[in-house]
Formats: structure tokens, sequence, C-alpha cells
């Protein structure tokens, strides 16, 4: 069964991320395979109106602004037309929104509910309950996922979170985890200091990334251990934090900072220069970061929050509490490991990750995800209705069904003012004129 997904999210290339390179890399797999992919994702500064990547990866970049963090404001029916004419001319069969913080993708979900198209999300965060920020995501996620086909979660804790936050039947969310290009990430130990152990950390200096942890674990590491460096590969608001803690505790030489955030491309050579791979997340749903790491043969310390330790066998990580004495801990026994000699070798260690997250075995898994969904009645049915209805307190349920009722009275005046056999003629233009 061959299909032609649309990838829809705010989080895409030129921008450079987790769910940007995981869009990217199970498109062009999906495309190897014989499916047709295309996306879907806000306009970056002069970068509009559609553009093809690698393998004719076609994109198209709307004229949405962003609206927070690279993220554009949900625009439910302001968007909906957009949507269609992009569905419709590609003839899509799936679509497959990325990110709860993506407010493309929510459009796509509900335009998807409502043309009668399969939708799948693939939620690849953590999120809280407690302050307006999550609060707000949340009861936009539940309204979008109301209808949705198909989810997809990168582990177990987080598709426990996704079913709390958006109100979901644990039965529609499959759990796949994450992937990486092992060639990418392969180890090479002459790059390492000869006379030095060098810890690592490839990160965001942001709270959410223990960058406080971070600042506090250096000078401590440094004064007990006169044989360690620290290399840190990263930028954000804590940034300053680290270079105060370098220049009050005079470690200008042992601990290096790259200027600013360095692409994915560059990530492998600044981790094979290291021994070991610190990690200070305080929540993660997944972390590549540390599966990098260990296909690079680093030894890896992390924090064991969120899906960290559902990520890496126990021989391969180091597990600490998030925060500064247990952490350190954690990372002297590293060090003593190193000093011994008792390190799983480098080469092993890159042999298991390639076994255990290749790009192959979650696009196999995906598909199977795509070949179970089916295509639903686009008329607004009394099953429809009671979905949306059933999401919440009286008064949420109402404005659920109220904004299902009226995206579908929007569908038929669109359909009369655009007609669908208009689109298919304006789309076989360009193809009568290629022959």
């Amino acid at each position: 069964m061959k299909h032609c997904i649309c990838m829809v999210s705010d989080f895409f290339y030129p921008n450079t991320g987790g769910i940007e390179n995981h869009i990217f890399t199970l498109s062009q797999h999906l495309i190897k395979q014989g499916h047709k992919v295309i996306g879907i994702t806000h306009q970056y500064n002069d970068r509009v109106c559609v553009r093809y990547l690698s393998n004719y990866f076609k994109v198209y970049y709307v004229p949405f602004p962003c609206f927070y963090l690279e993220g554009t404001f949900p625009f439910l029916f302001c968007s909906f037309g957009i949507m269609r004419e992009i569905f419709i001319r590609e003839n899509v069969t799936i679509i497959h929104g990325h990110g709860a913080f993506s407010g493309l993708c929510g459009d796509s979900m509900f335009a998807g509910s409502v043309l009668g198209l399969p939708t799948v999300f693939t939620d690849h965060s953590l999120f809280g309950f407690a302050d307006i920020s999550s609060i707000i995501t949340n009861k936009f996620l539940e309204f979008f996922l109301s209808d949705v086909s198909r989810v997809i979660c990168v582990s177990y804790t987080s598709k426990e979170n996704t079913v709390l936050r958006a109100a979901l039947d644990p039965n529609i969310v499959n759990v796949i985890p994450n992937a990486i290009d092992s060639l990418m990430f392969s180890p090479d130990p002459t790059k390492r200091h000869p006379n030095m152990i060098t810890i690592v950390i490839v990160s965001r200096l942001v709270l959410r990334k223990g960058a406080d942890i971070m600042a506090a674990i250096i000078p401590i590491i440094c004064e007990r251990y006169p044989d360690i460096q620290f290399l840190i590969a990263g930028d954000g608001p804590k940034r300053v934090l680290i270079e105060e803690v370098r220049e009050k505790h005079f470690l200008q030489e042992r601990v290096q900072l790259t200027p600013g955030m360095i692409p994915h491309s560059q990530v492998r050579d600044i981790l094979v220069q290291g021994d070991i791979f610190l990690n200070t997340s305080l929540t993660e749903a997944f972390c590549m970061a540390i599966v990098e790491a260990a296909s690079c043969g680093l030894q890896v310390v992390s924090t064991n929050v969120g899906g960290i330790p559902e990520v890496l066998p126990n021989d391969l990580i180091l597990l600490a509490e998030p925060n500064v004495s247990s952490l350190v801990d954690q990372l002297e026994v590293a060090i003593t490991n190193h000093r011994s000699g008792s390190v799983m070798p480098a080469h092993v260690k890159h042999q298991r990750i390639k076994e255990l997250y290749n790009w192959s075995s979650v696009t196999e898994r995906t598909i199977k995800v795509y070949n179970s969904t089916s295509s639903r009645p686009g008329t607004l049915t009394i099953e429809k209705l009671q979905k949306y209805y059933n999401r919440g307190s009286i008064v949420i349920a109402i404005i659920y069904v109220l904004g299902i009722a009226t995206a579908h009275l929007l569908l038929y005046i669109i359909e009369w003012i655009r007609p669908k056999h208009l689109i298919d003629k304006a789309a076989s233009l360009p193809r009568q004129k290629q022959e």
C-alpha cells in the first residue's frame, strides 16, 4: 500500500533541531520506499511558496508569521482554505503532524478531520499541567486531537503524558522511538586528549536543560580532579551563567565553550573529542543527544527524568537524580571507570546503538501505523459531533461542537467558491506543460 503523506509542522528546515531532523530523515526513508511525501511549514524570512529538497521532497512554505518560539498561532478557519487546496492538489492520503506546540500542526489535524482524511500526530515533548502555557497548549491539543486517527509518541513516558493531556484513548497511541544515522556518529578515539579526561555537554543552555545544575557541577569536578576538562557546545540565556562560573573559578583553560549553537552536522566532531557525556536535563521525552553520544563511544551520565531511563541499556548509561550531588557521584563513578579501563570499547557501543536505533525500523513501524488508518466521512456526522462533545465540561464541549460545525459550514462555502475539479485542473496544467 503506497501513501501520499503530508508532513506538517512549524519546526522544519532551515531551522535545526530534533523535530526538524526527525521529519526530514523519516520523509527521505519513506520516499525511498516508494511513498510520496510533501511538507507544509510556515515561511522562514524570504523562504516562501514551494521549495524542493533532496529526492524531490516538496515543501510548502505557507505565508504564516511566527507567534512564539518559531511556532505559529492556531489559525483554525483562516488556514483551512490553504490546507484544503494543498491536500487536493497533491492527492494527500494521510496527514502527519509533528509537535504539540506547532499551531500549523493543529490546523492540519483539524482540517483533516473536516475533510475526512486520516490524521497521524507525533508528540516529541513532555508538557506540564499547571502553568498557564501548558494549560492553554493542552486545551488546544485536546480540541485538535478529538478526531485524530492515530498518535505516535517517542517513549512510554511520553505516551502517558500525551494521553492525560489530550484525553486520548490509549489504544490509538503507538510508541515508536527516534533513531539516528549511525554512520554520522561513528567513534574516533584518536580525537581524544591523551592526558586529560574530557566531559562533553551538547545542549541548549536553558533552565529546562538543567543549565543551573551544570554550572554548579563544573567547579566541583574541576577542583577534585585536576585532569578533567569540559567541552560545552550550546547557546542560550544561561550561557552567561556558565561564563561567569568559568571566570570566577579561573577555569578558562579547562572549560571550553563553542561560539554559539553548532549545526547538527558538526555535533559528531564535538562528541568524538570526549570521554564522558553529561546530560543535566530536567525534562525529556526521549533525548537524542545521549543516543548520539553513546554511538560515538562516550560513557553517558544523565538525569533519570522523563523517558530517559527507557532510551539506553543500563550498561551504557549512569542515571542520577536531577540534583548536583547525585550527578557528581555518578560522574565520579564514570571517571573511576575510565581511569581503570573498565569501560566498554567504543566500537562495541556504536554497534549496539546501530542495532537499537535505526531509521529502517522506525520507517517500517510508522508505515504500519499509516496502514492501520482509514478514510472517514467528510460530512458532519453524529459520531463526529459526539467525539467533540465528550471532551470535558459542558461549556468546553459546546465550544468544540460549535467549532467543528462552523468548519463544515465553511467547507461548503469554500467548495462552492473553489470546487475540487478546478483545483485538479490547475494541478494538471504544469504536468501537461512539462510533457
